[in-house]
């Protein structure tokens, strides 16, 4: 799914120049869900930015589902992103003055889905996230919790190839972060490829591996075995109600696309 070799990045700030990433070499298989760690500076949140088409490399070469990322104009890598890509970010990018239902439904809008049709998907992920009931709510009037599904049901409502996630347990506490990797584990199990910038531990050991970054470069990959047991209890039979769900969607979809 994602190819990257020999990739450098650097930044200058006035007379300084910050070599970021020196020469990143990692292949993430389709289906995979990884983390990324590393401490502040290590280049973990400019390698996620690569990934997401946000920012160009300097050096190397960057293939997305085989296709080669080199160059994109901004119209075209906001097609693809669009298409191939969903986004968890930390502070969640909610707009203010748009409910929850307005937010999930956006990424539709750019893809000149009818406002009624993309409504009534949007509607739908909420659902699936346990939030229909706040669909009509403005983020101002959402929990961390609950602005964090609703980022999620963002990110999915395009049906990407492929979740890129900033910290998205930051800000949270202990149980609803735990119930945020619980579901993100569920939705990597329908197909989706998983990448996850994370500074806790614990966090990255759900995922099936973990690639450690220090000053720009790979140090490490970490299997992880806790990353390849699926969720038990509440959150298995939550996974079951949400792949059911996306199996209907994916007709839905395919017929208003």
């Amino acid at each position: 799914m994602i190819k990257i070799r020999n990739i450098h990045k650097s930044y200058t700030n006035g007379q300084n120049n910050l070599h970021v990433l020196k020469g990143i070499d990692l292949d993430i298989e389709a289906g995979e869900m990884i983390s990324i760690m590393g401490p502040s500076g290590s280049g973990k949140s400019t390698l996620l930015n690569i990934f997401g088409i946000l920012d160009n490399y300097d050096d190397g070469e960057y293939f997305l589902d085989g296709s080669r990322i080199l160059h994109l104009n901004e119209r075209k890598a906001a097609l693809l992103r669009n298409r191939m890509l969903g986004f968890v970010f930390q502070s969640f990018n909610l707009i203010s003055f748009k409910n929850a239902m307005e937010n999930v439904a956006l990424p539709l809008y750019y893809q000149k889905i009818n406002r009624r049709k993309r409504n009534k998907i949007a509607l739908e992920y909420l659902d699936k996230l346990g939030l229909k009931e706040w669909a009509h709510h403005l983020p101002s009037e959402l929990s961390g919790g609950q602005k964090r599904r609703v980022a999620i049901a963002r990110a999915l409502i395009t049906q990407p190839k492929v979740i890129l996630a900033d910290e998205p347990t930051g800000a949270l506490d202990s149980v609803t972060s735990q119930e945020m990797m619980d579901l993100l584990t569920e939705i990597n199990q329908t197909g989706i490829t998983m990448i996850i910038v994370t500074h806790e531990l614990d966090i990255a050991r759900h995922t099936q591996k973990t690639i450690r970054i220090i000053d720009g470069t790979i140090q490490e990959i970490v299997k992880n075995e806790a990353g390849s047991q699926k969720p038990e209890g509440r959150s298995q039979v939550r996974s079951t109600k949400y792949v059911a769900a996306s199996n209907v969607q994916q007709k839905k979809y395919e017929k208003v696309a």
